[in-house]
């Protein structure tokens, strides 16, 4: 049986500043991975997660994109697998086209067993 716990998290300034910038990542790379898939679905052409992951790597080595260096790697390949199970239910009639994300939106954080994310100041 799986477990869900909802915890209220009250972050000092150094943690919130993190977490914004996280966020902000999150939101950028699922945007743009949306974007390339929805291409290349104009083209009749189907991209996998492999796919958007490899492209991840490469928009982290841009000098624009540099930054997403800076935050954990974890929070951004989730946003791609969230993509792909978007992108999968939509195939199946299941649900509707993924929408891109927009910064007012209620943001949360899905923590993976065992995962460590590390917080400045604590």
């Amino acid at each position: 049986m799986k477990r869900a716990y909802r915890y209220r998290f009250c972050p000092t300034d150094a943690q919130a500043a993190e977490l914004s910038r996280t966020f902000g990542c999150v939101r950028k790379v699922y945007n743009m991975a949306l974007a390339a898939r929805t291409e290349a679905w104009t083209r009749q052409e189907r991209v996998n997660y492999h796919q958007t992951s490899a492209m991840l790597t490469a928009w982290k080595k841009t000098e624009e994109l540099a930054y997403l260096n800076e935050v954990s790697s974890v929070p951004l390949q989730q946003a791609l697998r969230h993509l792909q199970t978007a992108f999968t239910h939509f195939l199946r009639q299941a649900g509707e086209v993924p929408a891109f994300q927009v910064a007012e939106e209620v943001q949360e954080v899905r923590r993976v067993h065992h995962q460590r994310v590390p917080f400045p100041g604590r």
